[in-house]
């Protein structure tokens, strides 16, 4: 299948913005114990490094269900698609909760299994093998119904112990639940809210199928309205998000509380706001040719790859910084707190950036090898699955 060069871009633009995130995460030295988008405590400029790096999660699993649709059409056969999507849907699942999960804790013991973005890829991967008998029109009206109504489950009066809340919570609503006294499965990534993104995602597909100039137009036009429809639902402020916004103390503050919309799970203005971007880059990087865009793509073209080396070349930077700060491996703590100690370890905000582009820096051979290697060799299965 021939790569689409505005879809590695715009996924290369988010691989890239993520791996801020997960570098603020481990190094910042407050990332432990305050919440960047808290508005009582958090200055604007950590609120904007976290809040940027919400383009990223939608727009790589809506980006997944695209390219299923391309792969889709590319055999022309449903069986093999079926068995495709399903096998790299259960390879993900299981990716997620050994390699990932270890980059992420560096917990020997596994305390923790965290279901994230690539188990929650790996589900909708699962879903969409079971759906490709149904229409693509289907598939996206389904995804779009999710986006739009899925908030109304939280809204939902059941009673205290309910079976089906019981059930259901952990499809919709993030949660830890304890598995044995020393292992917890923490859902950070419900899986039906991000369904819907990536069966939308899949539908959109349909749009490759048109001239370069008609999805131009089509793009702008769809990711204008999404932002429209995000500033109109945002304004009336009683759907939309769990988090309603609210005067602060100054016109900046009253902005970053309007714009700082949940993540967990994706709300409709999260998701309003993030894909309408999303869909302005695909529309603006449609036949993009430049220097910037040649760099950006090399990443967007082996994101699993990016994904795995990243997390781990961050977290050995971590480890370096813990012990350049005088710490000894007694005082490591691992699971959520990554391998840092309970206080004292850290570094500012700019130094969070210095790294972030050190480390993107540094990937970008490795990246672009392993891109020209998986190009070469396309006869090796195995490297569709990475």
């Amino acid at each position: 299948m021939k790569r689409i060069s505005s879809i590695d871009f715009t996924r290369g633009i988010v691989m890239i913005l993520m791996a801020l995130d997960h570098t603020r995460d481990m190094m910042h030295v407050d990332s432990l114990t305050q919440s960047p988008t808290d508005l009582t405590s958090a200055s604007p400029e950590l609120f904007f490094t976290r809040w940027i790096t919400h383009f990223c999660a939608p727009t790589f699993v809506f980006l997944a269900g695209l390219s299923a649709f391309l792969s889709f059409k590319n055999k022309n056969d449903v069986a093999a698609s079926r068995q495709f999507l399903l096998s790299r849907g259960i390879w993900l699942i299981i990716l997620e909760f050994s390699l990932v999960n270890f980059g992420i804790f560096f917990d020997m013991h596994f305390s923790n299994f965290l279901f994230d973005v690539i188990a929650t890829i790996g589900f909708g991967f699962v879903m969409l093998s079971l759906m490709l008998k149904i229409s693509v029109k289907t598939i996206g009206i389904i995804g779009i119904v999710i986006i739009f109504c899925h908030g109304i489950f939280s809204l939902i009066p059941f009673s205290n112990g309910s079976l089906i809340r019981v059930i259901l919570s952990p499809l919709f609503l993030p949660g830890a639940f304890p598995i044995t006294s020393k292992i917890t499965f923490v859902m950070a990534y419900p899986p039906i809210p991000w369904l819907g993104v990536m069966l939308a995602g899949f539908a959109t597909g349909n749009f490759f199928q048109l001239s370069s100039l008609k999805r131009k137009k089509s793009f702008l036009a769809i990711g204008l309205s999404a932002l429209t429809l995000f500033m109109m639902i945002r304004f009336i402020n009683i759907y939309g998000d769990s988090i309603p916004w609210s005067t602060q103390k100054n016109g900046l503050y009253t902005f970053l509380s309007f714009i700082n919309i949940t993540k967990y799970p994706p709300s409709l203005l999260f998701c309003l706001l993030t894909l309408g971007v999303m869909f302005l880059i695909l529309c603006f990087s449609e036949g993009l040719k430049s220097k910037f865009s040649d760099f950006v793509i090399v990443y967007g073209r082996v994101p699993l790859f990016y994904f795995l080396v990243h997390f781990y070349l961050i977290h050995l930077l971590m480890l370096a910084m813990v012990y350049l700060q005088g710490f000894k491996t007694p005082d490591l703590i691992f699971g959520f707190n990554f391998g840092r100690p309970k206080s004292g370890s850290g570094v500012s905000l700019f130094v969070v950036y210095l790294v972030w582009i050190g480390v993107v820096i540094v990937l970008y051979p490795v990246c672009k090898w392993y891109g020209k290697y998986k190009a070469k060799h396309k006869e090796k299965a195995w490297l569709t699955y990475l």
